[in-house]
């Protein structure tokens, strides 16, 4: 298996290929310290959920929102304990809500692992995720972090509107663009926001810095977004598409915007198909041709480099240096990579 870290990117303004090991060097050694960091915090006397936090902690992941947290705060000064509290606390916020999302979904696989749910059952899983949740309120009081803890509460409200948001969608089948961008704003962006502008309070005092960084966070979080979207409709362009969403009836952007595009014959056939609980290879491969014949991955793909622009827009407004470029490069590898 390859190594998902070592794999390039394909820049999207002709610059030079990096992987992600190359891009997050600069906070390698914070990134180090945050480990053991939220090691500690997962410490408990409790056998049977000590054996649980153990499998979850072999579950490695890119550590892409610790790292964002890492290169905002160092965009206004050194990184501090401060920045670790930040770290912490959103990891075990976003580890919480994928255990509960698994639980929900039935899922059977994460990151290379049999999903907790499978191994330990829904009930042990919702009480980790119970877990999880109570240490990152823990942490934010013992270190009197109540900013930090106030930017993490509005983002766990708006995970939770957005999920809600999407259920309601899946279920009316009534998903439109400016719907879609709602829901992914509040379930994806917002926490990718919280992560900047957590990290520039870990750092800045100035609120127009932390504003700032919020902001670029949406635009990288629905860029984030929409790659992921594309994924499932992919090519050739990444590994072997799941179909996930496309299994589980999920309307997101590039099938939107194939069915604009289409006659009203076309529109009633696909609706059809995509709303069948049990379809078959057949019927996905003529969602996934309709897709692209109809221009939804084109369009897709060029909102998601707007966003991204926006970011890289935002974040040149900053003092040019090595960390805002490492930062610069993170956004590209968010848009470029292959899973």
């Amino acid at each position: 298996m390859i190594d998902t870290q070592l794999k390039e990117v394909t820049s999207f303004n002709g610059k030079e290929k990096k992987t992600l090991r190359q891009i997050t060097h600069p906070v390698s050694d914070d990134l180090s310290e945050f480990r053991t960091f939220y090691k500690k915090a997962l410490r408990t006397d409790v056998f049977v959920l000590d054996q649980i936090v153990q499998y979850l902690l072999r579950q490695k992941g890119k550590e892409i929102r610790p790292t964002l947290v890492f290169m905002s705060a160092r965009l206004f000064g050194d990184v501090t304990q401060r920045s670790y509290v930040a770290a912490t606390m959103i990891e075990l916020l976003h580890t919480a809500t994928l255990i509960h999302d698994d639980v929900v979904d039935d899922a059977e696989v994460r990151r290379g692992f049999l999903s907790i749910n499978k191994v330990w059952k829904n009930k042990a899983s919702v009480l980790l995720g119970d877990f999880l949740l109570s240490k990152g309120l823990l942490i934010a009081l013992d270190y009197d972090e109540f900013k930090l803890l106030k930017v993490l509460s509005r983002a766990v409200k708006s995970m939770s509107e957005g999920e809600l948001r999407q259920f309601k969608a899946a279920r009316l089948f009534n998903m439109d663009e400016d719907y879609y961008f709602k829901v992914i704003s509040e379930k994806t962006a917002s926490l990718i926001a919280a992560c900047c502008e957590c990290g520039a309070i870990s750092t800045s005092d100035d609120p127009t810095h932390h504003q700032k960084m919020h902001d670029i966070g949406i635009y990288t979080g629905i860029a984030f977004q929409i790659r992921d979207d594309l994924f499932d409709y992919g090519v050739g362009d990444i590994g072997k598409p799941t179909r996930n969403d496309i299994r589980e009836r999920k309307v997101t952007l590039p099938f939107i915007k194939a069915l604009d595009n289409a006659s009203v014959t076309e529109t009633i056939r696909i609706r059809y198909l995509m709303r069948k609980r049990n379809k078959s290879q057949s019927d996905i491969d003529n969602i996934v041709s309709f897709v692209h014949e109809k221009g939804g991955m084109e369009y897709a793909r060029s909102i998601m480099d707007n966003y991204a622009t926006k970011a890289l827009s935002k974040l040149s407004t900053l003092p040019k240096s090595d960390d805002r470029q490492a930062f610069e490069d993170l956004i590209e590898f968010i848009i470029r990579r292959k899973k």
